[in-house]
């Protein structure tokens, strides 16, 4: 199974970036997770609708390149469908059923996804209404798949 997580930006905290490769040690002996960072488009702050469209269009471009026709891709998109965590490990093993051995998950920039990158998803979820970082929501994804693969495995984690 490989994971490929998208994202916009990159980690200049020491503590996000810690908080990453323990998470990606740990999901190590369940799959191979590869982030693959792409960098943010600058703009000014209240630039326009206009300019912001831009930004999430080139940013996203710079993601779906990376992607074959084929793959599974799941964005992760505020108000979609949320899991709790029994029923995200349930879905992430169906994901692998439907969508193949890759899985790649979409994370956006501080503007989000680009329409463009939304239909290409196979799905979209959410992980709450509340707005995180996309710094934040890397760490979010990489904690609830090391805790769907704990749960999928019967392993002692989650509780």
């Amino acid at each position: 199974m490989k994971i490929v997580i998208h994202c916009v930006g990159t980690l200049k905290e020491a503590y996000w970036r810690a908080a990453l490769e323990e998470y990606l040690k740990r999901l190590t002996p369940y799959a191979q997770v590869s982030i693959l960072e792409v960098p943010d488009v600058a703009y000014k702050e209240g630039a326009g609708e206009a300019i912001e469209t831009k930004v999430k269009e080139e940013e996203c471009a710079k993601m779906l390149a990376h992607i074959k026709p084929g793959d599974y891709v799941c964005a992760l998109d505020l108000n979609q469908k949320e899991y709790d965590s029994v029923s995200f490990s349930n879905h992430l093993q169906a994901m692998f059923v439907r969508g193949g051995s890759t899985i790649h998950f979409l994370i956006g920039g501080s503007l989000g996804l680009s329409d463009e990158a939304k239909k290409r998803a196979n799905e979209s979820i959410s992980f709450s209404k509340m707005t995180f970082t996309h710094q934040m929501s890397r760490i979010i994804l990489l904690e609830q798949l090391y805790r769907a693969f704990k749960i999928a495995y019967h392993e002692p984690y989650h509780k």
